[in-house]
């Protein structure tokens, strides 16, 4: 059998969420409706973090980060998703699956760290509000999110090196709605077994770690909380993790669901529906969560609409 980096499948097929005909049109509207309020609540809230320089905070910095990989995040499959339920043939080049494959490890990558940046914010917010300027300079919010996008790189090249070096020959059915990795590993005719363990290693590292940051930063934050008096002071800071706790237990959930498990038939088939959470739910909601219930979003949003009338 030959090995190496030349693959004799020029396509691939994507099997889909499901094969039945009469679902296909409902869910092609309802993911429609999920990623037109993924778009516009994540560009939503570039745009008015941007404009408002009160917004101009560490917060806010990492939520703007956040925004803005899910908004590219949600694009990468999203609307090959979309086209594929209304075509009859779901196929994908093979450079088109390498390149879809890439931007889906980084993005999701990215995602995990910017969220742990989020949790250490927080921490500091909340445990050491004194030294919170000094913590959350400038420099170091700016090295938090270099950190994050370097870290993303290094995984996604090294989920997407070690694919290219596999070799598919005749089987070409990925049991997916877009190029993942572990349905794209049962599909290889050579050893996939560096593949598998750059899988563990890497996810591993990039769902244990951040993990584990953030359940140590909100130990210390409850701790911190349950020392505090006054129940009004409790309430308002529980209300601001709130809406982060909610956003990592929904991210980090389901991709351990898929990920951190053995492979198999039916693991691929639950991981689909566990992948529409990550893929399509997250940052749908992360839009929704960040601005409906965020008092400086809508404040924000009433100055920007108010000053557009007065413009105008």
């Amino acid at each position: 059998m030959a090995t190496g980096n030349v693959s004799f499948v020029t396509e691939f097929i994507l099997v889909g969420l499901t094969d039945h005909p009469d679902l296909q049109l409902p869910l092609f509207f309802f993911f429609l409706a999920m990623y037109i309020i993924t778009v516009l609540g994540n560009l939503g809230l570039i745009t008015l973090i941007g404009l408002n320089s009160y917004l101009h905070t560490p917060m806010y910095f990492f939520l703007f980060n956040l925004s803005f990989i899910d908004l590219c995040y949600s694009s990468v499959f999203t609307p090959k998703m979309l086209i594929n339920f209304i075509s009859k043939k779901n196929i994908i080049s093979y450079q088109g699956c390498m390149a879809q494959l890439y931007f889906f490890c980084f993005f999701a990558i990215s995602e995990c760290y910017v969220l742990t940046s989020m949790a250490y914010d927080r921490y500091v917010a909340i445990c050491n509000p004194l030294l919170y300027n000094i913590a959350m300079s400038p420099k170091v919010c700016s090295n938090l999110i270099f950190g994050s996008y370097s870290m993303a790189f290094s995984g996604a090249m090294a989920h997407t090196g070690c694919m290219l070096r596999l070799t598919f020959c005749d089987a070409n059915i990925i049991n997916h709605y877009f190029c993942d990795v572990l349905p794209m590993l049962q599909l290889s005719c050579t050893s996939s077994y560096v593949n598998e363990l750059v899988v563990f290693v890497v996810c591993g590292i990039n769902i244990i770690l951040p993990s584990l940051t953030i359940f140590i930063s909100y130990g210390f934050i409850l701790c911190n909380i349950l020392h505090i008096n006054c129940t009004e002071g409790r309430s308002k800071a529980f209300h601001t993790c709130s809406s982060h706790i909610i956003s990592v237990l929904l991210f980090f959930g389901s991709f351990s669901f898929m990920y951190l498990q053995p492979s198999s038939a039916g693991s691929m088939n639950e991981g689909k529906i566990s992948s529409v959470f990550y893929t399509n739910v997250v940052p749908m909601m992360n839009a929704l969560i960040y601005s409906l219930r965020n008092k400086d979003v809508k404040l924000a949003l009433r100055k920007t609409l108010c000053r557009r009338n007065f413009l105008s």
